[in-house]
């Protein structure tokens, strides 16, 4: 039988709970190791931000620190809290976390619908109602209790009001943590009721740091760091899953396509479109549109800007420039992006041929590029 899937954990990647470091987050660790170390925990904490910067990650970490800590401090007054919450693996409490088996902690996140044998969409309002079982067998005299809730914009509405009540009467010594993706789902007042946390995207330095700790393989060639937190928007998850399907690659031929345009390799048309045409091939195909999505706007902003990404060969900063050089070939390349986004999501709905819709795509983009230097008198 194989192992259930965990809403909260990316493909490929270790869980939020099994990732023992933190980066590129240093004030909001700072933060919240203050506010640990110097008993003043507010009962609800809301963890923002984009996806895969590490907001469960925290969230876990947080968890890991608050129940490791000695209720009373010790003889010698308050346990200090490290500035990066680090605990060591070790630690029986580390440890019980880890497996899912620690008393006071709780986890709220979307359960697996044994009929269907699927996750389900919501987060139930009877999995916050469960939490008063939780909250009677797991004594508090012995220490604090933590519930993390993952991620909240996901429970259904009975279920935030649920949630809502245990903010506005929380139990003694508890600990509310919530992770949300798109906080403006929440209830206004959830939100009001909360301490709040904002995790910002991340740098090339950190990111790297991210990927390496998660096991994957980092691309080695000058500006690839830089070029894949860019890609990424700064998300870990999502450049993992750039690494994993080779999509710096699949960029840089998107690249290369594009800027020799209006007379494209041909050849290479071809060899792209068969290449990501097979079945098996559906993910790569999803991230070709995303790598073209961030291509079309980096053309539009360069008619606009005069300038392309910094972490691009200054042969392609030139080229695109070239393909882009004014306010009206902007334009021509931002209707370029919504009409083959509309185009792309039709044929894959009426499962037209993948090769098909691919070198129709690349037509487009030929005729956008002849279209915008004629504009200019390029040609």
């Amino acid at each position: 039988m194989s192992e259930r899937p965990e809403p909260d954990r990316l493909p490929d990647l270790p869980h939020p709970r099994e990732t023992p470091r933190i980066f590129g987050h240093e004030a909001v660790l700072a933060e919240v190791a203050q506010a640990i170390g110097g008993d003043r925990l507010h009962h609800g904490w809301l963890i923002t931000g984009p996806r895969g910067v590490g907001k469960a990650t925290l969230a876990w970490a947080m968890a890991r620190a608050i129940l490791a800590r000695e209720p009373a401090g010790g003889m010698f007054g308050p346990e200090p809290v490290p500035a990066d919450l680090a605990v060591d693996p070790a630690h029986p409490v580390a440890r019980r976390i880890a497996a899912l088996s620690e008393p006071r902690l709780s986890l709220v996140r979307r359960p697996y619908d044994e009929k269907t044998g699927r996750l389900r969409a919501e987060i139930p309002v009877d999995a916050i109602r469960a939490l008063k079982r939780f909250f009677s067998m797991s004594s508090a005299d012995g220490g604090a209790r933590a519930v993390i809730v993952d991620a909240a914009d996901e429970m259904n509405p009975s279920a935030a009001n649920a949630l809502l009540k245990l903010l506005e009467e929380p139990p003694r010594n508890t600990v509310l943590i919530l992770v949300s993706h798109r906080p403006g789902r929440l209830l206004p007042t959830i939100r009001s009721r909360c301490r709040v946390l904002r995790l910002g995207p991340l740098a090339p330095a950190p990111m790297t740091a991210a990927l390496a700790q998660t096991g994957a393989e980092m691309p080695e060639e000058p500006g690839a760091a830089d070029r894949l937190a860019r890609l990424a928007g700064g998300s870990v998850g999502a450049a993992a899953g750039i690494c994993r399907l080779e999509g710096l690659a699949l960029y840089d031929a998107l690249l290369a396509l594009i800027t020799s345009m209006p007379d494209h390799d041909r050849p290479a048309a071809l060899a792209l479109a068969e290449a990501l045409a097979p079945r098996e091939a559906e993910p790569q195909r999803l991230m070709m549109q995303e790598l073209l999505g961030t291509i079309l706007a980096d053309l539009a902003r360069a008619g606009v800007t005069g300038r392309a990404p910094d972490d691009l060969p200054p042969q392609v900063q030139a080229a695109l420039c070239r393909l882009s050089p004014d306010h009206a070939a902007a334009q021509a390349w931002a209707e370029a992006q919504a009409r083959i986004a509309a185009r792309l999501a039709h044929g894959t709905a009426v499962n037209l041929d993948p090769a098909s819709l691919i070198l129709d795509m690349i037509h487009t983009l030929d005729a956008t590029a002849s279209r915008a230097l004629f504009q200019t008198g390029s040609v």
